[in-house]
């Protein structure tokens, strides 16, 4: 029969496992042995004194600090706190870990950086100055989950190759920025699909609100119309969605190609082509009606071999160029969409020999900064590109401000104005007005 093991112990001894022993083997300590080790792993407080945690009690605060009243001996004391580490890599620092360097709780600690007026000023200093050194950022999706409020506002724009866009979101972001509200910036590069992708991490964000342009892709909209349903207001600018109920900004696009073709035609030039952009844009199709309706009003030809539409792209502006001055009957003046084609068609011309202005005009859409230094300066029709940004965002929070939609949509077009340089004006007529 198998004999039954009793272990022995010394009276006033216990039989325990510790995870911090060095070793795992079972061992005999005094009860006084395991409170101490147990209050050691449950980092309870030990009086200084006498090395009890039993008679431990929190006395209220003193220069930020946690202090302590031993019961048994009477006295007060604080802990003297651990200095600071530097965040090891990949850890971002949170409220536990300033309460630990300061040795009080995370309640304290998060009342104090929301500047409650029941913690100290000492307290509150002391905090704030620890968040510094240990580098600590607030959670804000956090936060918004917590008030349903990020404070955060997306913007999707094309593509960040040319000047209008970078200016348009500087301007909507001061704007953003004054009225208390951080900006998530998405870049579609003009994929429809990328677009998609940008809508789903500005949802994921919680952004209260969208300022959009879209793709020249893009022709399904039910993406957009996913923060409809969210009730998140959008404002599109510049290229604009018809098919969905939402704010939108943009300048009088049909009016600026008009007076555009009309500087041409009172300039001497009468075979006058186009370089169109994508032909699903709104702005695309309002810039060549302008151009039409000017030569209607002139009682000049236009004809489908003198309209070229591009992608937007160099390269495709550069394909547009050559295929109309390739024309058996090329064209004496081009009316460009905007002025990355205006520059890219200057450039051909005079690569291929082409004097501009005398034998070939040209005016672009929107008053690049290149336009008036490349050589000869271009005309341009110039937009209010940063009041384009600023009213859009503005339009945006005072939607956010009435809450969650439908929100009444505005509508907002601002004026152009035409820019006359050298690469419209003939020598003869520059000089009459130059005298």
């Amino acid at each position: 029969m198998k004999k039954e093991r009793r272990d022995q112990y010394l009276p006033g001894t216990i039989a325990v496992s510790f995870p911090i022993a060095a070793a795992a083997s079972r061992r005999q300590l005094t009860i006084f042995e395991l409170y101490l080790n147990i209050a050691k792993l449950m980092g309870m407080i030990r009086c200084k004194k006498c090395g009890q945690v039993h008679a431990i009690a929190k006395s209220g605060l003193v220069r930020g600090k946690q202090r302590y009243y031993c019961k048994d001996c009477h006295i007060y004391f604080t802990l003297q706190p651990k200095s600071p580490r530097a965040p090891r890599p990949g850890h971002i620092t949170t409220i536990l870990d300033i309460a630990k360097a300061l040795n009080i709780s995370k309640s304290t600690v998060s009342r104090a950086l929301q500047e409650h007026t029941d913690i100290k000023k000492e307290t509150r200093e002391a905090v704030v100055k620890m968040a510094g050194k240990l580098d600590y950022q607030p959670n804000l999706l956090a936060k918004s989950l917590v008030k349903s409020k990020s404070n955060t506002i997306g913007i999707i724009v094309p593509e960040f190759v040319n000047y209008f866009f970078p200016t348009v979101i500087m301007s909507a972001q001061k704007v953003a920025s004054e009225a208390g509200y951080n900006v998530i910036i998405c870049q579609s590069q003009e994929s429809v699909k990328t677009e998609i992708a940008n809508t789903k991490v500005l949802l994921a964000s919680r952004v209260e609100g969208v300022i959009i342009s879209m793709t020249r892709e893009t022709s399904d909209f039910d993406h957009f119309k996913a923060f409809r349903r969210h009730g998140i207001p959008m404002v599109f600018f510049n290229r604009i969605c018809e098919k969905i109920t939402a704010s939108r900004v943009m300048v009088n696009d049909y009016e600026g190609a008009y007076n555009a073709v009309e500087h041409l035609i009172a300039n001497g030039y009468r075979r006058i082509a186009h370089i169109g952009g994508p032909p699903n844009l709104r702005l695309s199709q309002n810039r060549i009606n302008g151009y039409l309706d000017a030569l209607k009003a002139h009682k000049l030809p236009s004809y489908a071999r003198w309209i070229v539409h591009h992608d937007l792209t160099a390269a495709d502006a550069i394909a547009g160029a050559k295929k109309l001055l390739s024309l058996k009957s090329p064209p004496d003046a081009i009316f460009c969409v905007n002025d990355p084609a205006a520059i890219q068609t200057l450039l051909y011309a005079k690569s291929k020999g082409i004097k501009v202005p005398d034998q070939l005009g040209i005016v672009g859409f929107s008053d690049d900064p290149i336009s008036s230094i490349i050589e000869p300066q271009l005309t341009t029709v110039k937009q209010p590109v940063s009041e384009m940004g600023q009213i859009a965002m503005r339009i945006l929070l005072d939607q956010i401000k009435e809450g969650p939609g439908p929100h009444k949509p505005v509508h907002k077009k601002l004026l152009t104005h035409l820019i006359v340089r050298q690469s419209s004006v003939r020598a003869k007529l520059l000089q009459d007005v130059n005298p």
